[in-house]
């Protein structure tokens, strides 16, 4: 399986951007493919073992006497395998890459891969591109070890090569199913999204597609007996239980997140800034606070003789400074300085908004215009009113 597109973006109370060499809990990382860190979850081991287990009884079949042995040969079977798996999610950062898309991660779990890429396709052609690579270097290295299967002798080497086609077909062919979080999904929502302009509309069909794919693969162990003549086994049921729930998870959260980026384009920062003070960082914060009511302004700003803007006023540890002492402290005391992030273009709008507040987290941000003057303060807490007040159901 392989769900490799961008999360939902964050609403703008959440802060998802990691902090530099910090991974997601639970993996191991093995590597660094094109700027990209290569993670092994920690299911992956059970897997490897549930493979070796699996495959020991035909290894010993086709090379008998190795004894113990042939659970090792499992153990490389499995690595072999998740082999073929990294180079479908490659191929979906080097396609994402192309499009001036960071990917962040490639991630080898249980049911597949993962690729976390870093923002949404900007028209349907990417998407469609960056979503079919994958499936299609499965199917291509299925071929092509479909075709070395002819001419390769007898024993192990014959048993993996074998073993490589038919894993590499199958997840070819099944990532190709119209439903997300599967990359036919995606395929699928940009088929939507070309024919109706929408994007929205195309996260939306995608969405549904994988939900009846959740509900087929739940019912799938009763159509092997009804449709094939076998009898399911325990452990049929457990995984179409897996990847049943994995497909309605996936499609529940594309649902979501469609709804969520649909409200993104109301939050314009010029439209929620607040009227901007600048005063001398050495001013009384008494006189400061005194000033800023006067000109009706939300937010103050500390300048340096030279007029440049060096410090934002924290609202929280002003109201937290007790009036007697205020004329005794500078306003440059209850500032933030002005460090790489707290200061944003005042045209930015809906996604990339919510998304440089994340890579920076803040209560307060400058923003400014074109030419560098100051427009006005951003209050973190205006975005996120500005947002709860655009949900469609109040």
């Amino acid at each position: 399986m392989s769900a490799d597109h961008p999360s939902p973006p964050p609403g703008p109370r959440e802060r998802r951007q990691p902090e530099a060499g910090r991974r997601p809990p639970g993996t191991l990382r093995i590597g660094t493919i094109a700027g990209s860190d290569v993670l092994v979850s920690s299911s992956w081991f059970f897997v490897a073992g549930l493979i070796a287990v699996v495959i020991a009884p035909r290894v010993d079949q086709v090379s008998p006497g190795l004894g113990a042995w042939k659970y090792v040969a499992g153990v490389l079977f499995a690595v072999l395998l998740y082999f073929s798996v990294l180079l479908h999610e490659i191929s979906h950062a080097l396609m994402a890459k192309r499009y001036g898309f960071p990917v962040s991660a490639i991630t080898l779990h249980f049911l597949g891969g993962m690729t976390a890429i870093e923002g949404e396709a900007r028209r349907p052609g990417e998407e469609f591109a960056i979503a079919v690579v994958g499936p299609l270097t499965s199917l291509a290295v299925g071929g092509a070890a479909l075709g070395l299967w002819f001419v390769t002798p007898d024993g192990l080497l014959q048993l993996a090569v074998q073993a490589l086609a038919g894993a590499n077909l199958l997840v070819g062919v099944l990532n190709l199913v119209p439903g997300l979080p599967l990359d036919g999904g995606r395929v699928l929502k940009a088929g939507v999204w070309r024919l109706t302009g929408s994007a929205h509309r195309g996260t939306v069909v995608a969405a549904w597609g994988g939900r009846v794919t959740a509900v087929a693969a739940l019912c799938w162990p009763l159509a092997m007996e009804a449709f094939l003549g076998l009898e399911p086994d325990v452990i049929d049921f457990v995984l179409a239980f897996v990847v049943g729930l994995f497909l309605w998870t996936g499609a529940t959260a594309a649902l979501s997140s469609a709804r969520i980026r649909r409200r993104l384009p109301a939050l314009v920062a010029r439209g929620l800034a607040r009227r901007t003070l600048s005063v001398p960082e050495d001013l009384p914060l008494a006189e400061a606070v005194r000033r800023a009511r006067e000109a009706h302004a939300g937010g103050i700003v500390t300048v340096t003789g030279a007029g440049r803007p060096v410090g934002l006023v924290n609202e929280a540890a002003l109201v937290a400074t007790p009036e007697e002492r205020r004329p005794w402290v500078a306003v440059s005391t209850v500032a933030r300085t002005l460090e790489d992030g707290l200061t944003l273009p005042a045209t930015l709008h809906g996604e990339e908004l919510v998304q440089a507040l994340g890579r920076t987290p803040a209560t307060e941000y400058l923003l400014v215009e074109g030419d560098g003057s100051v427009y006005g303060v951003l209050a973190t807490s205006d975005v996120e009113r500005a947002f709860r007040e655009t949900d469609p159901r109040g």
